[in-house]
């Protein structure tokens, strides 16, 4: 069988090796006698998995202790409700609109507050960043947010917008790592 490649957005290639040691595992993950997909979050077993993602994560992307790496359910449209729910102190935030994944996380903000759209790439169907050289923060915002990767439009930043020393809330749930 030759193998296709998927240059498609969301899941990619693995490499062959990485297949097949899933595929050993599947009936008995390191000797437990079930799988992964059997066991309890509880378990010992589950537990190890998990700290070992963290220090792999930590590793990879030299996150330091002070930070605290968290594994979640929901994908990026439950982070939308997540970031006002824990960010949003003032009911205040800024968002810059280059995408349909911005522009859903902006209409779930306003649903906890007052969401100013500081800058957008809209007025071309979202086919650019726009420049954020000159971007007005605003001033009880408290935080401003960002989609890093438009896998509809095909746009990424390049460049990390200045917020002032505002928060700096970036969805790169489809290019982190990358």
């Amino acid at each position: 069988m030759s193998r296709v490649y998927n240059f498609a957005a969301g899941p990619a290639v693995l490499p062959e090796e990485v297949l097949k040691e899933a595929a050993e595992e599947m009936l008995d993950y390191k000797g437990t006698g079930m799988s992964v997909m059997e066991m309890s979050h509880r378990s010992k077993a589950f537990e190890g998995i998990i700290q070992d993602a963290e220090k792999d994560l930590r590793d990879l992307m030299n996150i330091p202790d002070n930070y605290k790496v968290l594994f979640l359910q929901g994908g990026g449209s439950t982070q939308f409700a997540m970031v006002p729910m824990n960010l949003m102190k003032n009911k205040v935030a800024d968002y810059i609109i280059t995408g349909q994944w911005a522009k859903k996380a902006a209409a779930e903000a306003e649903k906890f507050g007052k969401v100013n759209r500081i800058a957008s790439s809209a007025d071309k169907t979202f086919t650019y960043i726009p420049d954020l050289k000159n971007i007005e923060i605003s001033d009880d915002a408290d935080y401003v947010y960002i989609c890093h990767n438009n896998t509809i439009y095909g746009t990424t930043y390049h460049n990390i917008p200045d917020t002032k020393g505002k928060i700096l809330v970036a969805d790169m749930s489809s290019d982190i790592l990358s």
